[in-house]
């Protein structure tokens, strides 16, 4: 398996920026890596987590390399002079004037290589196949200058990479000093030459793919049902056991994203299935080992989320600690013992502390409860007592990172909102810690969400409605060495592409005759989320959405010949809920699904009527022997629990088939996934809560959905054109939709001009797509703009002084009146472009392209041209 196209630039993984004083050398030591092996097979990390102890505390690898012909390599880089180096006794080094006494780095480096070649044993395919080899760098000394000191001499002399093997130059990388160096280096394991399979399966283990296939199930005892069924070729239960025997390709995207540690905020919009959970666990757990002081919270809003989020917390933790490290639980009351790294409810409850409560209790605040709140309801009353806790208290700095899931959930209507604010938001970014004292705005925050799964506010979580116009700069661009402060990832790995397909359009209603009413009217950021689009989003044009297949690993339907998909509308509830019993015995028996876990029957519609339908369905099926589990009880088969004896933490248990709310379902996932009341939606088909409802629905799936209802509506019609779509809508846009969605930096900044937003000053804004946009008087002053595409835009009176637009395209731009005073235009395309009374003084104009430029009564005093 090769590495090749846009992921090229992904193969180089750098998990913090290399900023930090003291850093000069190992980052000479990284350019040299990457130079080197550009043009090779391989993944290369800078400071991949796999930690060994080391005294008192935990060292990662400061450079891995895997490579598909040379194996493992770590390196472990020292910058230090030859003169801070007193003396080499066996591994063990002593410096002078360096941040340590002592160091042992080639044994450290052997240590990290043993365990990860002990991660690559445990996998059959790869015993013993894999070389590996561990080399010790010294970029601030010459080969001659430890020569000269007699090192070269010493029995236990390690392999060296020395400033005379790191070329930065990018010429003949094929025999690159460093790549013919680490090639004579002796193995300190020799393996043997990779097939694709097996290196197609090392890459997994190192993003931990392997390690955490699901197993097969076996079938609970339901009623007398046998637990010893073999499914049968064909069934449900067959393709399963056939899926989970196959692995998953490492995603270098989603492996960027998860082993970065940004020095800032950061967004992550994925869509649903997409990993976003999976993806903060592993940065908490990641920040939880390499920085053991800091005080971390993971965070979410469903109660029921507690058990699956510490179990994939654990997960990591014991794999990039070799198993050393997890979190535990008391013994005596069986709670989560306390932690620098916690795990918290946007809430706390009485017995179990939440963000809100935690921070209450360091501000000497009473946390108040929902119940005593104007709302009542838990989403609007957490933002209600944010919004009272800023009234009574400083909120103080005690998190050094926050991380959100599921953050579209912590959203609220303008009028619950705290000075233009999300209050939620505000007071977590309020408690955190400025990760550089000279620049108290960044702060580590990072937030993971799906507007498409938003059930409540349907405000959409970018920074400027999380934090204000203000600050609504600081998740835009990206940070150094390619950290970017905002993510898309369009891959999904949980539903398979036909139903996701579905899910958006009836969200959107793309298919809806009186038009779309909420959705995207960007093609670049129908792009960013995995689309291709023909046609223009203006009045009465034609349009063509196609999803592409390519970004759905889902193998489910390339086994099940039959629709994953079904939609049925019955006479009766009566009928509905009897067909639904058939089907579940049918998973049961014939597919040998398990009840709990493999099924989920989701309950559509407003609050009330959602209880009353969740109550109906899960009594019919008691009835027909099938045993049930509503979330929050203690055991199956409780329809209504008494308060006092509630676990809302709990939403599976073991035999019985969960019937939820859609709420409580969010986060959860099932094999097989019925969706009961869908006339609900049909009865109020405008309502865009309504539909994401659907969508929320459809995307628990992990391979087969079942959509229901009962009466004749119109929006069933609908259903049926979308679902018989597949995976190419066709449509006429009419109008604006009732919610416009952007999901890209280009998209957010147009739509917060559009809203008056006028001040971007200093965003990054490198390589963003604006040909064509209207950003006239817009402040962009400090602005980087690398590579920007601003080709036919209106810029009339912008300001862009001290802006950086090296090599940006400005061809047929109206850049009248506009203030580039100081700006960078090295390299940048001008031709055809109206400049007519702009100020360009002390501009860099080296190699600027002014072919057909209108440059009347420009002033070009004090630049600087080639």
């Amino acid at each position: 398996m090769s590495i090749s196209g846009e992921e090229q630039n992904r193969k180089f993984i750098t998990t913090e920026p290399l900023g930090k004083s003291g850093q000069k050398g190992e980052g000479k030591v990284w350019e040299a890596v990457k130079i080197a092996f550009a043009d090779r097979n391989c993944l290369c990390y800078w400071r991949y987590p796999i930690f060994s102890q080391v005294g008192n505390i935990r060292k990662e690898p400061d450079i891995l390399i895997a490579d598909f012909d040379l194996g493992l390599i770590v390196i472990e880089v020292k910058s230090v002079t030859i003169e801070q180096i007193v003396n080499i006794n066996g591994h063990r080094w002593e410096f002078n004037n360096f941040y340590t006494k002592f160091s042992n780095p080639y044994e450290q480096a052997e240590n990290q290589l043993f365990a990860l070649l002990g991660y690559c044993d445990r996998e059959p395919l790869l015993r013993r196949k894999i070389t590996g080899r561990t080399l010790v760098s010294l970029p601030l000394i010459a080969i001659e200058e430890w020569q000269q000191k007699g090192f070269d001499k010493l029995p236990s002399c390690p392999p060296i990479i020395f400033k005379n093997h790191l070329h930065l130059s990018k010429t003949n990388t094929h025999n690159h000093p460093l790549i013919q160096h680490i090639h004579k280096t002796t193995p300190v394991i020799k393996g043997k030459k990779l097939n694709d399979e097996q290196w197609k399966l090392l890459l997994a283990v190192l993003g931990g793919t392997p390690l955490f296939r699901k197993s097969i199930n076996k079938v609970s005892a339901v009623n007398e049902i046998p637990t010893d069924i073999i499914p049968a070729e064909g069934t449900r239960g067959w393709v399963l056991s056939q899926i989970r025997q196959q692995l998953s390709e490492l995603d270098l995207h989603q492996e960027t994203i998860a082993k970065q540690i940004p020095p800032g905020l950061q967004r992550i919009r994925g869509i649903a299935g997409s990993g976003k959970t999976v993806l903060l666990c592993q940065k908490a757990a990641q920040m939880h080992l390499k920085y053991p002081e800091w005080d971390i919270a993971l965070v979410f809003f469903s109660r029921s989320l507690y058990e699956p989020i510490i179990k994939e917390v654990n997960k990591w933790l014991r794999r990039f600690s070799s198993g050393e490290v997890q979190l535990n639980f008391s013994p005596v009351d069986g709670k989560l013992q306390s932690s620098k790294l916690k795990v918290l409810h946007a809430w706390g409850a009485k017995n179990q502390p939440g963000l809100y409560s935690t921070i209450c209790e360091a501000a000497q605040v009473k946390p108040l409860t929902a119940y005593q709140t104007k709302s009542k309801q838990p989403h609007e009353s957490l933002a209600e007592v944010c919004c009272l806790l800023f009234e009574d208290a400083i909120i103080p700095q005690i998190f050094d990172s926050i991380l959100i899931d599921e953050g579209q959930d912590l959203i609220v209507d303008y009028e619950l909102k705290f000075q233009d604010k999300q209050p939620f938001y505000w007071m977590a970014y309020q408690a955190l810690k400025f990760v550089d004292p000279q620049y108290p705005e960044q702060r580590r925050l990072i937030w993971a969400y799906d507007e498409s799964q938003s059930l409540s506010s349907l405000n959409i979580p970018t920074a400027s409605e999380l934090f204000g116009d203000e600050l609504g700069h600081l998740v835009t661009g990206q940070y150094s060495d390619g950290i970017k402060k905002s993510e898309i990832i369009y891959r999904c790995y949980r539903t398979p592409s036909q139903i996701v397909t579905v899910a958006h359009a009836l969200s959107m209603g793309l298919l809806r005759p009186g038009g779309m009413l909420s959705g995207i009217t960007r093609t670049e950021d129908w792009k960013a989320i995995g689309y291709e689009v023909i046609g223009r989003f203006t009045r009465g044009q034609k349009i063509t959405l196609q999803r592409i297949n390519e970004d759905f690993p889902n193998l489910i339907s390339k086994l099940w010949k039959k629709p994953l998909l079904e939609f049925e509308v019955y006479s009766s509830r009566q009928a509905e809920f009897s067909a639904l019993a058939d089907k579940i015995l049918d998973n049961l028996k014939q597919d040998a699904l398990k009840p709990n876990e493999d099924i989920l029957v989701v309950v559509l519609g407003d609050f009330f009527d959602a209880v009353r339908l969740e109550n109906h369905v899960a009594s019919f099926l008691m009835q027909q022997g099938i045993n049930i589990f509503i979330p929050g009880a203690t055991e199956c088969n409780i329809l209504k629990p008494e308060p006092e004896k509630r676990d809302r933490n709990k939403f599976w248990c073991n035999g019985g088939v969960t019937v939820s709310r859609i709420h409580r379902a969010k986060g959860h996932e099932a094999d097989m996934v019925y969706v009961v009341g869908c006339d609900r939606i049909a009865q109020d088909e405008s309502n865009i809560t309504l539909r994401n409802q659907l969508f929320v629905a459809l995307t628990r799936t992990r391979g087969w959905a079942n959509l229901s209802g009962i009466g004749k509506y119109p929006f069933y019609e609908e259903i049926r054109r979308v679902i018989a779509s597949g995976d190419t809508f066709n449509f006429t846009f009419n109008h604006r939709p009732k919610r416009e969605i952007s999901v890209t930096d280009a998209g957010e900044l147009l739509k917060r001009y559009a809203a008056g937003d006028r001040n971007f000053q200093g965003a990054d804004l490198r390589g963003i797509q604006l040909a064509g946009a209207d950003l006239s008087n817009a402040n962009l002053i400090n602005t980087q703009l690398c590579n920007a595409d601003l080709s036919n835009a209106k810029l009339d009176g912008v300001k862009l002084a001290i802006a950086d637009l090296t090599n940006a395209n400005l061809t047929n731009a109206s850049l009248r009146k506009a203030k580039l005073i100081g700006a960078i235009l090295r390299d940048a395309d001008l031709s055809n472009a109206d400049l007519s009374f702009a100020d360009l003084s002390d501009a860099d104009l080296h190699n600027t392209n002014f072919v057909g430029a209108n440059l009347n009564s420009t002033d070009l005093s004090g630049t600087s041209e080639a």
